[in-house]
Parts: C-alpha cells; structure tokens; sequence
C-alpha cells in the first residue's frame, strides 16, 4: 500500500478552531477550492572564480491556505475581519408616500431615529428639503401640500430583532486559528483513501471583497490565511489513512 500514486479531485472541507481557546469557531463545509503552499527562503555562500553557489541555507518556512468560496455566512465574515457581533443596527431607509387630504400629515411605518427625517416632494427627491416637525412616527409638514400629493421621506430606522451586525473598526484583527482539513485522495487501482491536514497556526489575512452584480456567477470570496507555526515549532500534518 505504500507509496501508491495518489490525485485529487475533491475540496477540502475545513474545521476552524480558536487558537486560545481551543473552541470550534467555524465548520466550513462550502468551499470550493482551498489550497495549502509552503514557501521557504534559500541564501547561499558562494565562493571561488565565477561566483559559484557553495553552501545553501533553508529556513523562513511558513506558507498559506487559500479558500474560494462562493457561500458566506456572517460568522466567515468574522473570522476574516476579526470584528465584534452584535444584535442591532442603524441604516437609513427611503419611503414613497402620501400626504393626508390636509396636506401636512404623514404616518411613518417605522419609529425613526431623532433628527434624523427628511422629507422633500416626489418630482424633488433629494432637493430642497421639506421643513417638518416629528413626533413618534407621525412627521408634520411646516406648510402645507396638496391633499394626498406624494412625498418622498428619508430616515434612519434601528432594528433589535433578527439581527446579526459585524462591527469592524481600525482596531480589529482576526484571530488565530487552529485548522483541521478533510478530504479524500483516489489511488490508480480505484481505491478512495482518507485524507486529513492540520494547519497548527493560522492567523487570516484581513482582506475582503464583497462584489454585488445582477450578472454572471454567483459573487466569491477568497480567504488567505498565513500558516505559522505553535509553540512546538508545528506548522503542518498532512495525513493519508491506508483502509
């Protein structure tokens, strides 16, 4: 069985594990591509008549793993960004309505934030701005409109419920991770074979690109993350299991 000749065609699916706390962080099942390279730097002496390479040196052993997907969930996002969760968010949102028959009274659907409601007319958007007093969800118009004339009304809304928020700050890092791999390998006699890596340290990149687009494939995020090496100078397994 050993020294079989072995390809690969499946993905890895990926296990992420705190680094600290030695706690599941993320199952990632979804990924499509993911890549492991080790990279490592030679120097060498060199000595005598045209210069020659005579002693070579090896070290700065790390690498990368990369992973291409085209499914995101927030907890992805937080492993990338390293920022805080939480249960609420702010955004501003536009309604098109109407007046009442007196010209002045519009009935919000939600209760905006204070000071933050602007109105203007319909054939106006973003012009001048409507002066209006607010209480509640109801917005009163300093002077009157024609009955039912449409308006356009801007506001901020804040959401408590169904929520999940990642907050990302010029102080945010993503953390360490211990990272386990599972895939198979298939051998020229047709056998499937178990294949597993673990990745002992790794720390994300914190680059992400979120593309939105109405044509072509579904967006994809790529995640890179740097392979380090823990406390007993591990960096990589990589393990095929003989059935």
């Amino acid at each position: 069985m050993s020294n079989q000749n072995l390809t690969n065609r499946e993905v890895c699916d990926l296990i992420f594990v705190d680094y600290s706390t030695r706690k599941p962080f993320l199952n990632l099942d979804f990924a499509n591509v993911t890549t492991t390279e080790l990279t490592g730097e030679s120097v060498f002496a060199y000595g005598g008549k045209g210069h020659p390479k005579r002693v070579q040196f090896a070290g700065e052993r790390g690498g990368t793993l990369t992973i291409e997907t085209q499914i995101q969930t927030v907890k992805l996002w937080q492993l990338i960004t390293g920022g805080e969760t939480s249960k609420s968010a702010k955004f501003v949102t536009r309604v098109e309505t109407n007046v009442d028959e007196a010209g002045t009274a519009i009935t919000l659907a939600d209760m905006p934030v204070a000071g933050s409601v602007a109105v203007y007319a319909y054939d106006d958007d973003c012009g001048t701005e409507l002066a209006c007093t607010v209480a509640d969800k109801a917005v009163t118009l300093a002077t009157a409109l024609a009955g039912g004339a449409k308006v356009v009304v801007y506001y901020m809304k804040e959401v408590r419920e169904g929520v999940q928020r990642i907050n990302i700050k010029s102080t945010s890092f993503p953390k360490n991770f211990i990272v386990y791999g599972d895939t198979v390998m298939k051998t020229e006699d047709d056998e499937i074979l178990p294949y597993k890596l673990t990745a002992y340290k790794v720390a994300p990149q914190g680059n992400l690109s979120l593309s939105f687009s109405n044509t072509g494939d579904p967006g994809s995020v790529t995640i890179t993350c740097d392979l380090l090496c823990d406390s007993d100078d591990n960096i990589l397994d990589l393990v095929l299991i003989e059935e």
